[in-house]
């Protein structure tokens, strides 16, 4: 009979990879657990995540929140338990044993995939690859431009993110590494996770990308190491530190290291282990413990990592205590906008309902922007090289550009996406509040951004001009029919679609008082004539929906409608009337905004028992809220055409004498 293998107990001092071992164990028993989850990743990253945050990592675990904080990225999401099992040894009060037992359960902080704002130490929401990677450009945007702004005593920190084969392959991350590039980003490193394994198995069998040389033709620094020799990972983080431009660290591991017979297999990749290799790695690792359970030494080792950043945080917050700026640093990382941010857009509102302007909303917009750009400096815009057409630049606004960051204005390039989930990554770090502008088409292609700002609750906004076929001779291809329902599909979204200037500017402020949901403006390419003609003491956007014009008489019909087509609603509303048809008109700027309401507003909105009529450039989806299965809607139910807009309005039926017909039809 064979003698037991001996249990090595961890000396007083316990090395690198023994701690990295913690984290190995802690992420197999996790996913034992709950046998669901990704094993692979976290104990193939451990050894390059303990020296970072041993080493290099500013960051203190009793303040998740400090401002100057290092931001460490998991945009591998799937390989959660190495974040979880980080911040559980570090420290972090938030991160139990039970958080850690209970992974992937109702009610548990220990999400499958990294949440923000669900646990500490989660910098954003990750698992859809390549989103961490795009976001993290944005926190170097925001921590480079805020350094301009600020100084070095209180914005001088870094951003690490570690990635995967997926997050590399998905396209977001080209339009990502070449913003990240042109803008000389050094305080950002991307350390990549690189086993040459995806879950369907090896990395050649989809891919033989030169990733070191496409991230080096990006304008990078970049380096390859053993992921697990702690000599090489430490000199190549301190490398990273020394660099001008951002920087790649290919760290070749081998997925599931440590696994007693699985090491390096693609089967460790989404799935337990199971409970013999889990009693096998345990053996081959020397690990005499429980699940959950760990040496003291060790403990003690992680704690001390948990704490070594304290000292830097508490001088840090001397210095801020005496900076001349700390109130206006101090305001900007909360969010809260600057007294009388609005003042100037409120007297501009008065103005505009006695002159009432009749242009685009797209030129609306711009001019919101105006009147807001210089109250709020945390605002800095962009488009994705559609700057004339989107009107996001204010006049006389510097470029956000190496070397001075200082500017507010970026220049994005052709690269809705990477510009959408960077954003995310600005309003994530805090400090600014960013918008950027693109045709409403292309939000297919900033859709999955969007969608995840609107999960994490954060204030972006997304300008999307060109709202419908009005935009006319560039054809199909560029007129939007399915975008506002889709758009307004996704929940924690505000959809808003002005009618005039002064439901853009309401918009605008809306869009910027709202901290925790991002907004999309839909803006006319068209000129529309001004609809708020008389003044109002409310931002009456802000209820969602609300009554333009009242019926003379006792109503039989309300007509719906949103953008360019509210005037063409109180075109038809003028001929109803005339015929003996107590006709009102209601401006639904905001669905969402609208469900908001208390229900017996929204039923005087609606008004049950009249004739409903909606009508909009877009397709019907969505406004049977409004309408019911007896209204009508004047819309679109196809694709559109090229051809001048008022061609195309008559072509397709969207006109006041079809509302008409529509309504005298149901009467």
């Amino acid at each position: 009979m064979a003698e037991p293998q001996t249990i090595r107990t961890p000396s007083a001092k316990p090395s690198m990879r023994q701690m990295a071992d913690a984290i190995r164990v802690l992420s197999m028993d996790a996913v034992e657990k709950a046998n669901s989850g990704h094993p692979g990743m976290p104990m193939g990253m451990a050894d390059v995540a303990t020296v970072l945050f041993s080493k290099y990592l500013k960051f203190d675990a009793s303040r998740p929140d400090w401002a100057d904080r290092d931001r460490f990225i998991l945009s591998a999401g799937h390989g959660s338990m190495l974040l979880y099992s980080l911040l559980h040894l570090t420290g972090y009060k938030a991160v139990t044993k039970d958080e850690l037992s209970n992974f992937r359960q109702w009610g548990s902080k220990t999400a499958g995939h990294p949440e923000y704002g669900h646990i500490p130490g989660a910098e954003t929401t990750t698992g859809p690859l390549g989103q961490g990677l795009a976001n993290a450009v944005g926190f170097a945007m925001a921590e480079r431009h805020l350094n301009a702004r600020f100084g070095d005593d209180l914005v001088d920190h870094r951003t690490w993110v570690i990635a995967g084969d997926g997050c590399l392959m998905e396209g977001v991350s080209q339009e990502a590494i070449g913003i990240a590039g042109r803008l000389k980003l050094n305080r950002l490193t991307v350390l990549w996770d690189d086993n040459d394994i995806t879950i369907d198995g090896a990395v050649r069998l989809s891919d033989a990308t030169d990733q070191l040389a496409r991230f080096k033709a990006s304008g990078w620094a970049v380096k390859a190491i053993d992921g697990h020799d702690e000599g090489q990972i430490r000199r190549a983080l301190l490398w990273a530190t020394r660099q001008d431009k951002p920087t790649l660290i290919a760290c070749k591991t081998k997925i599931g290291r440590g696994a007693a017979t699985m090491e390096g297999s693609h089967k460790t990749h989404g799935a337990a282990l199971g409970a013999a290799e889990v009693a096998a790695t345990r053996l081959g690792l020397s690990w005499n413990h429980e699940p959950f359970d760990l040496p003291d030494t060790i403990e003690k080792a992680w704690r001390a990592v948990g704490r070594r950043g304290a000292k830097l945080r508490k001088v840090w917050e001397g210095r801020l205590a005496a900076h001349p700026q700390a109130d206006h640093f101090t305001r900007a990382m909360k969010g809260d906008l600057p007294a009388g941010a609005f003042d100037a857009l409120d007297a501009r509102i008065a103005e505009l309902v006695e002159t009432k302007p009749a242009q685009a909303t797209r030129q609306s917009s711009g001019a919101a922007l105006t009147e807001l750009f210089g109250r709020i400096p945390e605002m800095i815009g962009g488009s994705a090289d559609l700057t004339g057409s989107n009107n996001t630049y204010v006049k006389d606004t510097p470029i956000l550009d190496t070397p001075d960051y200082s500017g507010r204005y970026v220049n994005w390039g052709i690269r809705e996406h990477g510009m959408a989930a960077a954003m995310n990554g600005m309003a994530l770090h805090g400090g600014v509040i960013p918008y950027g502008g693109t045709f409403m088409v292309f939000s297919d292609y900033s859709r999955p951004s969007i969608r995840l700002a609107a999960l994490m609750g954060i204030r972006v906004v997304h300008v999307l001009t060109h709202d419908s076929i009005g935009l006319g001779e560039d054809g199909p291809t560029h007129q939007p029919v399915e975008h506002l329902a889709a758009l307004r599909a996704i929940p924690n979204l505000l959809v808003f679609r002005p009618a005039d200037t002064v439901e853009a500017f309401e918009c605008w402020k809306l869009a910027l008082e709202h901290r925790t949901a991002p907004s999309a403006m839909a803006l006319s390419r068209q000129k529309t004539d001004a609809v708020r003609v008389t003044a109002s003491d409310e931002n009456l956007c802000a209820r969602g929906a609300y009554e333009l014009r009242a019926a003379d008489g006792e109503a039989k019909a309300t007509l719906f409608a949103t953008g360019t087509e509210v005037p063409l609603a109180l075109k038809a509303r003028d001929t109803l009337q005339a015929q003996g048809v107590p006709t009102r008109v209601v401006s639904v700027p905001c669905f969402e905004l609208f469900e908001q309401q208390p229900k017996a507003y929204q039923d005087s909105v609606i008004g049950r028992g009249t004739v409903r009529v909606a009508v909009e450039a877009a397709i019907k989806q969505g406004w049977e809220r409004f309408i019911g299965e007896d209204g009508a809607f004047v819309g679109m139910s196809s694709f559109g055409a090229s051809a001048p807009a008022p061609r195309l309005y008559e072509a397709f039926g969207i006109t006041a004498d079809a509302v008409v017909e529509q309504v005298k039809a149901r009467l």
